[in-house]
């Protein structure tokens, strides 16, 4: 029997696939607890119309991630911290103050998405990436550390 699922299914397959199961897995499983749908012309066609909208709603999230992208390029987020006489460096700026600048800034980006993998503990400019859709859009955020008084 062919079926839509409905939610992510372990060994069978992801939400909106159409897959071949056997009639009593679909019947007795699948569709009594409301994981899947039987494979119709009506159920085909309510599933491209859902597909459609779904892509629709990516490729706006992609082109905000975009503009975002190009807003993050051209800010430079500084900041300041204490400093020996040789440059040396005490403390370090974190994805959490990263993250609470930009929202100083009005720009919402989740905390998780900023590519950090070790603080940064040197003076002057450091680069840092954000994921800003799915891999697909990285944007740069340019960090500036400078001496405290």
């Amino acid at each position: 029997m062919k079926v839509i699922l409905l939610s992510d299914v372990k060994k069978v397959g992801k939400k909106d696939d159409v897959v071949e199961v056997s009639d009593g897995y679909a019947r007795n499983f699948l569709i009594k607890r409301k994981l899947a749908v039987a494979y119709t012309k009506g159920s085909s066609k309510i599933l491209d119309e859902q597909l459609a909208i779904k892509k629709e709603h990516e490729a706006q999230l992609k082109k905000e991630a975009e503009a975002l992208k190009k807003k993050l390029e051209t800010m430079k987020l500084e900041f300041s911290l204490s400093a020996g006489k040789e440059g040396q460096v005490f403390g370090s700026i974190s994805t959490k103050q990263i993250h609470q600048a930009l929202q100083e800034k009005g720009i919402e980006v989740d905390k998780r998405k900023i590519k950090l993998d070790v603080p940064v503990s040197s003076l002057g400019t450091t680069n840092v990436e954000v994921d800003l859709y799915k891999g697909q859009v990285i944007g740069t955020i340019h960090v500036h550390v400078s001496q405290k008084g």
